[in-house]
């Protein structure tokens, strides 16, 4: 009979004769007397035919119970949601990408607690599913390990989702055919797994595995792969270790392994997401985390990936040439991440880096630290007076540094697209797209829609975007989100004026309208808050909890 120790929460549930009746339900799923004597793991499974990042992730679960199993204890397979940003994006049901966060978050705790499970296994494809499941691990704080369900292989003519966003601005610039984009809709997206390039998905897979919290090479696996599989599997089996030598989330996720998560997603060129997401996370570790680290990390921190958006390599590539383990390697060589975490495998990152062997001669994917894409990070934390408390770009050099131009001002997403594929907006525009914060939106939605127009008619150099809803990680261009106060709770982005000069300086890091700040609090003076947009379900309770994007938007900070 296993000791208490790897029994500490299933023994509540299961053990003695006032627990009989739990025990002729759990019989009824499957259990035997001998399953009540060993440790009980959840496997949480973002499964669902909601989405290609999805739809193969049961299998994975089944994967990972076989490895718990085999190892001693007894495997719980239990679902949770997801939404598909690709789906929803520049519709209202976009409005709920970031909410789903919170509800993954809080649905695994939910069943994890309730169930009595001692270790948890959490498989995510779409891209809030994994920091929905590092937040529950980190709030669970029992053994725990995530493994990420893989990217999509590449489409036809070295296609993905974004190719589709940027056809249909190149359509209305008369660039793209109505055939050609009916052949990137057909082909761009071949079978399962997450979108292909340095997005989100892949960002936070990448994001998760240098904080430890992955097996190795987790993150750069194809979704449909015998590796993938074997991750699943290995995964459960490591799991029940973790159980035994009492290895806890926190004794992984801790303010160094944070620092590692950031230097890699820099390295990377990594979604700005990972901003909000890491913020969030952190919060849930009780690891002090805010939006100057980022600087700081990001200033020592060069730019050495060629991935799309700005780049022209997908994941897949990257997985051909040994994926992220061998700029790991590079890193932690130059005195750049912290070797002595200790991570799922339970040795520390040194000890897992060890024998990585660097990249084949000839590729052209991952930079050397001596001649990088750009020599400190492509996130840049921006303030001013349009973003007080601040705001977020991903700057990679290819835009530009800095950008002045006339405010051409929209209060949703919708009425921005429509005038970048109409031809409103023009060069030397700064495209100003308000109330689509956490509050305001409610629900901060992403704003791949008009990005992608932009780049697909030609305007990437030409026009800037500011935001304080966020962007995809498909996005790229100048472009700023983040911008706190959020419009909805009266911040500058709510008075600002079509034809207002706007200046943005990547390099000063600062973001400001220029007009005198005596006529910004005469126009903040005259300001009325408007109308809540939802008043009952999901998005009202999500914009009465959520605290703003420069602490991660989450909804348990009181």
């Amino acid at each position: 009979m296993a000791n208490d120790k790897t029994r500490k929460y299933s023994s509540v549930v299961v053990d003695g004769v006032a627990q009989a009746p739990s025990r002729a339900m759990l019989r009824a799923v499957g259990f035997t007397d001998a399953d009540f004597k060993i440790p009980h793991v959840g496997i949480a499974s973002t499964w669902s035919m909601i989405t290609p990042c999805n739809m193969h992730i049961n299998k994975l679960a089944e994967d990972a119970g076989r490895g718990v199993d085999e190892a001693g204890g007894k495997s719980v397979i239990f679902n949770t949601i997801t939404v598909s940003d690709g789906i929803s994006m520049g519709t209202p049901g976009m409005r709920y990408s970031l909410v789903s966060r919170e509800v993954i978050a809080d649905s695994i705790e939910t069943v994890a607690n309730a169930q009595g499970f001692d270790g948890l296994v959490a498989i995510g494809g779409c891209d809030k599913n994994m920091p929905g499941c590092l937040i529950a691990m980190a709030r669970l704080n029992r053994p725990a390990i995530f493994v990420y369900g893989g990217t999509i292989k590449p489409g036809a003519e070295h296609r993905d989702i974004v190719s589709v966003f940027e056809a249909v601005g190149g359509l209305a610039a008369g660039t793209v055919s109505a055939k050609q984009l009916k052949e990137v809709e057909d082909t761009a997206i071949p079978g399962p797994g997450s979108c292909g390039g340095m997005y989100t998905a892949n960002t936070m897979a990448s994001a998760i595995e240098a904080m430890g919290m992955s097996l190795p090479n987790s993150s750069a696996q194809e979704a449909v792969s015998p590796d993938k599989k074997d991750d699943c599997f290995r995964a459960g089996i490591a799991l029940m270790e973790l159980i035994k030598q009492d290895i806890k989330p926190s004794d992984i996720m801790t303010r160094k392994s944070f620092e590692n998560a950031i230097t890699v997603v820099m390295a990377l060129g990594g979604s700005t997401n990972a901003v909000l997401h890491l913020l969030a996370m952190a919060h849930s570790a009780n690891v002090e985390l805010e939006l100057d680290d980022f600087t700081l990390i990001g200033a020592k921190v060069p730019l050495l990936a060629d991935l799309r958006p700005s780049g022209k390599y997908l994941m897949s590539e990257l997985i051909a040439i040994g994926g992220i383990r061998p700029i790991m390697k590079m890193l932690l060589d130059a005195g750049l991440l912290h070797g002595d975490c200790l991570t799922v495998t339970g040795k520390t990152m040194a000890e897992n880096l060890a024998e990585v062997q660097p990249y084949p001669a000839g590729q052209d994917i991952i930079r050397p630290l001596d001649n990088p894409i750009k020599k400190d990070s492509h996130i840049v934390v921006l303030y001013g007076n349009v973003a007080s408390t601040g705001a977020i770009a991903k700057i990679t050099g290819k835009e530009g540094l800095n950008f002045t131009g006339k405010a051409r001002v929209f209060d949703s997403e919708e009425l921005a697209l429509t005038a970048v594929l109409d031809d409103t907006v023009v060069k030397g525009d700064v495209v100003v797209i308000r109330y689509e914060g956490p509050v305001g939106g409610p629900g901060m939605r992403e704003m791949l829609g008009p990005t992608g127009a932009i780049m697909g008619k030609g305007l990437g150099k030409d026009v800037a975007l500011i935001t304080d809803g966020r962007f995809s990680g498909g996005s790229h261009g100048f472009m700023v989100g983040h911008l706190t106060p959020e419009a909805a709770v009266g911040g500058t982005i709510a008075i600002i004026e079509n034809g207002d000069s706007i200046t943005i300086d990547a390099v000063k890091r600062t973001i400001d309208l220029n007009i005198p700040q005596q006529e910004i609090d005469a126009r903040l003076a005259k300001w009325k808050a408007p109308e809540p947009k939802e008043t009952r379900g999901t998005l009202a309770k999500y914009a009465r909890l959520v605290r703003p994007a420069s602490e991660g938007a989450v909804t348990d900070k009181f």
